[in-house]
């Protein structure tokens, strides 16, 4: 009988973390649920008052650095492995939990803002593990943040879904390549989460999107953290937090992709 197996998973004890996005929402809970465990905390976020807001949270006992840096920007990016080389911190934990939104049409959305969504999205992500990869101590783990969105073709909130469609793929990919190499990656795919998401992703005017159904799907950033924790730990590649969302998960990826359409046209023409 084949027995399918998942990498070793990574052991959270004296960890040294880089966390992006740190400054609120789940970056900021990841610090809080790593603190009692973690050696090490860097918070990476832009803005500086709110990541000491951050860090006056933790045990004085732990070791916390702030790093402030915008991921949207190749700049921002040099500048987190130029304060671990400045701090002599080698970490062995990364956890991508940066991230944006933006509700509205595509043809509608401004274009810097698509861009910087893109550029965080994806291009921050990945280019933030490459060079992670090369100064992880081993073994190693990864943590990356993406979305139930991205099981979905999303109407009005396209480029988001797309971009977290990007981050399961290649968090799952990497996580099969990097295994041999001692380092465990995981994926956590939460569903509706209260944090400061939907306050940044709606735009100027007000715009917003259909959110009707989602408060069957809502979960507290602190069970999303502690589910995306063990995954890590127990060296799954892909978790989908909470009874609902995984439900979801499960049946968004077996539906076939044209039932999946028909049915958010007919969501579209309700509105």
């Amino acid at each position: 009988m084949l027995h399918l197996m998942e990498a070793n998973g990574f052991s959270l004890e004296k960890c040294r973390a880089v966390i992006t996005g740190a400054s609120s929402g789940l970056g900021a809970e990841f610090a809080r649920q790593l603190a009692p465990r973690a050696e090490v905390l860097v918070l990476v976020a832009r803005r500086a008052e709110a990541l000491e807001g951050v860090k006056r949270e933790l045990p004085e006992r732990l070791k916390v650095l702030t790093c402030v840096s915008d991921l949207a920007k190749d700049s921002g990016i040099r500048n987190v492995f130029e304060f671990l080389e400045a701090n002599g911190v080698k970490p062995n934990l990364l956890i991508n939990n940066a991230g944006m939104g933006d509700y509205g049409s595509f043809m509608s959305s401004a274009e810097e803002k698509t861009r910087t969504q893109l550029d965080l999205n994806v291009t921050g992500l990945t280019m933030l593990t490459h060079g992670m990869l090369t100064r992880m101590d081993r073994p190693g783990g990864i943590i990356n943040v993406s979305s139930l969105a991205s099981t979905l073709p999303m109407p009005e909130l396209a480029v988001y879904a797309a971009s977290k469609a990007y981050v399961t793929s290649f968090s799952e990919a990497l996580a099969v390549e990097l295994a041999p190499r001692g380092i465990t990656v995981s994926c956590v795919c939460p569903g509706p989460t209260p944090t400061n998401f939907s306050k940044t992703a709606k735009r100027e005017d007000g715009g917003d999107t259909n959110r009707e159904g989602q408060g069957l799907l809502r979960i507290p950033p602190q069970q999303v953290v502690g589910e995306a924790l063990r995954a890590l730990e127990e060296g799954r590649a892909c978790v989908f937090p909470g009874l609902g969302v995984s439900i979801a998960g499960r049946l968004f990826r077996l539906v076939p992709r044209r039932f999946l359409r028909w049915m958010l046209k007919r969501r579209m023409a309700k509105e």
